[in-house]
């Protein structure tokens, strides 16, 4: 791996122009065929053949529809479908799909992946993964999902997606959990978990049920913070680590914290150090240690700004394995 290179074949310069570029993406066709796909500073889009001797080749394609990077193909019954984001630093975005129906035709688009108001569920496009397995073919969007500095604190978000090469359509299928089996190819998400509302939860201090047209009671529990907690007793556990789900929104998830407390435990664990996408989702799940039977006591609690506001709705604890 370290030394002993040598060029080999004439230099390929990407993209033209002695433009910089950046988001290397790589695809591989029905017939063998690879390309690299870049994006450049003059906002391009670009393909290239890979040869079969590992020199890149030419330009196969290009899109030049406006200020896009991170880009990814996949072909779905011959149609090839082109995701891209747009260039906002560090901050997600709603990532949009073009289509052609060759490698070298012209693209038609753009068009959302995911609502809008989602911002690709807070992620960037990075590939796309197809799976075929013996009962279906599953494809699978892969995105990073950046901290505010591309740090440490940066994560994955992966999600099926639903393509329709008929219609030309490409939706991200979003799932709190999910799992999909490599050799059936079938997608799987909880089917078994028992709920509690924190309406019907130990309240205390300034806690108190609010209206909530988007919950699943239309209610939910607002006004949380370190000296008013929501506590849920009598959860029933199976003994050990075991998933569960937390049904929350926040005001803004970089202005405070939630936790949570199990049991006896002595100190509240940040939902963000067990989820590092806790506050940017409505539901986040977080493996926690649960004793048998219905003899738990989950405590979640918030610190933060003033602006810094959450409604809770309730907690689900999945009961079958995932």
């Amino acid at each position: 791996m370290v030394g002993g290179y040598t060029n080999k074949g004439s230099g390929v310069s990407l993209p033209p122009n002695s433009y910089t570029y950046s988001d290397t993406g790589i695809f591989l066709d029905d017939d063998g065929t690879w390309y690299i796909l870049t994006s450049a500073d003059h906002n391009t889009v670009q393909i290239n053949r890979i040869n079969s001797d590992g020199t890149i080749g030419d330009r196969v394609n290009y899109l030049a529809a406006g200020a896009y990077e991170a880009p990814g193909l996949i072909k779905v019954g011959g149609v090839y479908f082109l995701i891209v984001s747009g260039k906002t630093g560090w901050r997600s975005n709603p990532n949009k799909m073009f289509y052609a129906t060759s490698i070298t035709g012209e693209w038609t688009g753009p068009a959302d992946v995911a609502p809008q108001a989602e911002n690709t569920y807070n992620s960037q496009n990075t590939f796309e993964l197809t799976i075929k397995g013996s009962q279906t073919t599953t494809y699978i969007y892969m995105g990073d999902s950046w901290d505010s500095q591309g740090g440490p604190d940066s994560n994955y978000i992966w999600l099926p997606m639903n393509i329709n090469s008929a219609s030309k359509t490409l939706t991200l299928q979003y799932y709190p959990q999910w799992k999909v089996d490599v050799n059936t190819g079938v997608v799987s998400t909880p089917s078994l978990t028992r709920r509690y509302e924190a309406e019907h939860a130990i309240l205390s201090g300034r806690a108190g049920v609010a209206s909530c047209a988007d919950c699943l009671t239309k209610r939910a529990v607002h006004k949380i913070d370190d000296d008013s907690p929501v506590v849920f007793r009598n959860v029933t556990g199976a003994g050990g680590k075991q998933w569960v789900q937390f049904h929350y929104t926040v005001s803004d998830p970089k202005a405070g914290e939630a936790h949570v407390l199990v049991n006896d435990g002595d100190v509240p664990m940040n939902i963000s150090s067990m989820n590092s996408r806790a506050g940017y989702h409505k539901t986040v799940p977080v493996e926690l240690d649960l004793k048998e039977g219905s003899v738990n006591t989950i405590t979640f609690g918030a610190v933060g700004g003033q602006d810094y506001e959450i409604m809770l709705e309730g907690i689900e604890v999945v009961e079958d394995e995932l």
